[in-house]
């Protein structure tokens, strides 16, 4: 079934782990004893306890996985796409644009909903950043990086911009965004993200044997019987919804998508009918530890973002030392 049969389930099942672990850890230590006293009772004590689970925790730990999912499986689907591993939201630029669309919702346009703002400018950079490293019939993969980081920097000056132009009350909620954190979950977020999220996964999933078909490139593609610029738009209309979803209510959390997908193929081998839902899997793990220890490494709480930039930028450097998009073939 895979290169290592015993990764497969231990990918698959560590979301559970990673929520078992959650749950019990923060501010508050929440034990099985005090599990068994909540389901047992809801008064006093376990009344305080409910609420720090069920209003507090549990949201939180929700939102995380569901932001985890996107974005990883975002980051597998658009690697694919482009024929290239050191792709993914983060790099080409689609986090900074949704960013963008959100922060123009809150400051300017009021009436403009946040995720369809953060949806429209992450379809707009995703398209600036394949066109400007287009050369004639291809997208070599170090124009495609630096058109990423000129996009990129192109909405992060955009957005520079509107922080300027707006009151401290807003500027807080942009800034939010910038740093990307969980600090803000609720149900409200898990029912404003989750079905874009879960819509855009989704149409991944159903379509993630064509992704083997077109990381094989375009001719091969067609020869199989694929509409590579139909599937190509599809998928990158997939990554744009899941990718906008999780900007919209997290702000730009990054690496996750360039660097749980890698680890997963180097774990279970290419085929992305078992990279894109184990990358989700794991990428649903990665987000609630990174947040776990987000939330408890200091008294105070640092943003999930720079966690998730410590993991990897390292992994980052690890991949392009190792040989970048020419180590990585179907």
């Amino acid at each position: 079934m895979t290169r290592r049969p015993w990764t497969y389930w231990l990918l698959l099942l560590s979301p559970l782990a990673a929520f078992l672990a959650a749950m019990q850890v923060g501010a508050y230590a929440v034990s099985w004893q005090d599990w068994w006293h909540l389901l047992a009772s809801g008064h006093g004590q376990e009344g305080q306890l409910q609420a720090i689970i069920f209003d507090i925790r549990l949201p939180r730990i929700v939102l995380g996985m569901l932001v985890g999912v996107g974005l990883s499986a975002s980051g597998a689907t658009l690697q694919a796409v482009f024929r290239n591993p050191l792709v993914d939201a983060y790099i080409l630029g689609l986090s900074a644009g949704a960013a963008f669309g959100c922060a123009l919702s809150v400051a300017l346009i009021p009436a403009l909903p946040i995720q369809v703002g953060a949806f429209i400018f992450s379809l707009i950079a995703a398209f600036l950043a394949f066109t400007l490293a287009r050369t004639r019939r291809e997208v070599p993969t170090l124009s495609l990086i630096l058109s990423g980081v000129v996009v990129s920097a192109f909405f992060t000056a955009l957005v520079s911009i509107i922080k300027f132009m707006v009151d401290p009350m807003k500027l807080a909620s942009i800034v939010f965004w910038l740093m990307g954190s969980l600090s803000q979950a609720d149900w409200r977020a898990v029912r404003q993200a989750g079905p874009w999220i879960l819509a855009g996964s989704l149409l991944i999933w159903l379509g993630r044997w064509r992704l083997n078909a077109m990381s094989m490139g375009d001719a091969e593609a067609r020869a199989l019987g694929v509409d590579v610029g139909r599937e190509r738009g599809l998928f990158i209309l997939a990554a744009a919804v899941t990718v906008a979803a999780a900007v919209s209510v997290t702000g730009i959390i990054g690496w996750v998508g360039l660097m749980i997908p890698h680890i997963v193929r180097m774990l279970v081998g290419p085929d992305h009918r078992r990279v894109i839902p184990l990358s989700m899997a794991a990428g649903a793990s990665f987000m609630v530890l990174s947040d776990t220890v987000a939330r408890t490494m200091v008294g105070g709480e640092i943003p999930v973002g720079i966690i998730t930039t410590l993991f990897g930028a390292p992994f980052f450097i690890y991949l392009l030392k190792r040989g970048g998009a020419e180590s990585w073939s179907l």
